[in-house]
């Protein structure tokens, strides 16, 4: 099949690869004409593992293609999806503008029957406002609107797109529904369900997944907190849960709170369309309230600890995408813990395998990024770990209390035992567990 994809960020440069991977022939354009160039020239512009190869071979073999022209990318297309940002404006709701200003242009550039896919997570509603756009310029026998949300997490988005859970389509449409059986047929051999609903629903079924992850990430993180007054173990009460099969393991584990492109701004969209629509969903404002407080956990941790000698102390910051396998910052909450140890006065020396040119765009000369997660701790006072990427997972506790001034760390992600740092000497407080106190000095 002949795809145009309309938006080369995320979403879009795996949509487009991904389909090209399994035989199509797609045109991915964009209007930034310095990152057309880049792909045009081999080069993946973000960081997602099992990406580049699919990206490389694709263009080797003369099935995915990029530029800077719609018309060109449309022309001989059976189905365009619509891959653009829709951003949280002023008042947390979804900002369509670029979608319904592509919508517009689409209305002077199609003569002949195409579906045009919103691919990007947008609000209940949005199918049919861009099907008045269009029907404004072209016939409705000429289109027809479909909503297919993607359900991709970053560090895993290619297995997730080429061996989804479910593909959700929503269209009322006998013609649509048998163009997009076509496509993903070869997605989902195993037998895992292609989910045909009408518009309205399948834009609703995507706020609705991602804003009940949402909610448990932010429960269990009250209940970390809570473990930590009432002095229980979190892991324990997490283990205890998961084995329910009422509620399962994942998105259990307690943190510093969730980032990226998806929870944050989907989240506040859903709330914000409850809310012109006259009902009022108070979960997902506690949701957001909670997952706000948690972000900063970690630096009012540090900041208790060592009080006013906060001014004098250089931290050690481990962890700054917001999530493993991706160099996303992305409402990230080590921008949020390093914004208020640089406010309290505090020095920063930071690394994360794929973030660090993201946070240098930042910060600049405000924080020093190093090239190893050992460099980081040289002459430090104290670590955080914010990101759990690997390569922290079994670091050497030896060269770690050998480099830093104090043997102090600060996880937000619960790595270690409790046992192993109070073996080993450290000072350690993690979320929602015994903080481990091995009567480290603060030296001055």
């Amino acid at each position: 099949m002949n795809i145009a994809v309309i938006g080369t960020g995320y979403v879009g440069l795996v949509t487009g690869t991904c389909f090209a991977e399994t035989g199509n022939t797609v045109t991915c354009v964009d209007i930034d004409k310095e990152k057309v160039l880049l792909m045009q020239n081999g080069k993946v512009p973000i960081y997602e593992p099992g990406l580049e190869l699919l990206f490389e071979r694709n263009t080797k073999q003369k099935r995915l293609f990029f530029t800077t022209n719609l018309e060109e990318a449309v022309k001989d297309a059976e189905i365009i999806f619509l891959a653009l940002p829709t951003p949280p404006g002023g008042d947390g709701s979804a900002d369509l503008s670029f979608i319904l200003k592509v919508a517009d242009q689409l209305g002077d550039l199609i003569s002949d029957y195409k579906v045009i896919v919103d691919k990007s997570t947008v609000p209940v509603g949005t199918a049919e406002k861009v099907s008045k756009i269009l029907l404004a310029k072209i016939p409705q026998a000429l289109f027809d609107v479909v909503s297919n949300p993607e359900f991709l997490r970053e560090g895993v988005a290619v297995d997730d797109f080429m061996k989804p859970d479910r593909v959700v389509v929503g269209t009322t449409s006998k013609r649509a529904q048998k163009t997009m059986k076509r496509l993903y047929d070869p997605f989902v051999r195993q037998g895992n369900p292609v989910l045909f609903m009408d518009e309205r629903s399948a834009e609703m079924t995507k706020y609705a997944a991602n804003s009940y992850l949402a909610s448990r990430i932010s429960f269990m993180n009250e209940i970390a907190n809570l473990c930590e007054v009432l002095r229980a173990d979190v892991d324990m009460v997490r283990r205890g849960m998961g084995t329910d099969s009422r509620i399962g393991k994942r998105f259990l584990f307690p943190g510093v709170g969730y980032g990226g492109s998806c929870f944050p701004k989907d989240v506040q969209a859903l709330a914000k369309s409850a809310e012109d629509n006259g009902y009022d969903f108070k979960i997902l404002q506690s949701v957001m309230n909670v997952n706000r407080i948690q972000k900063t956990i970690l630096s009012k941790k540090i900041k208790r600890y060592f009080g006013s000698k906060i001014k004098e102390k250089t931290i050690a910051i481990w962890g700054l995408a917001f999530k493993p396998n991706t160099d996303d910052i992305r409402e990230a909450p080590a921008l949020y813990i390093i914004d208020e140890l640089l406010e309290a006065g505090a020095k920063i020396k930071a690394y994360d395998p794929e973030a660090m040119k993201n946070v240098q765009s930042i910060y600049g000369g405000k924080i020093q990024l190093t090239g190893d997660p050992y460099e980081a701790l040289i002459d430090t006072d104290a670590l955080a770990i914010i990101t759990e990427w690997s390569v922290f997972r079994t670091p050497s506790f030896k060269v770690m209390g050998e480099l830093m001034t104090n043997k102090v760390i600060f996880d937000g992600r619960n790595l270690y035992s409790l046992e192993n740092m109070e073996e080993l000497g450290f000072y350690y407080e993690s979320i929602g567990r015994t903080t481990i106190d091995s009567k480290v000095k603060i030296l001055d």
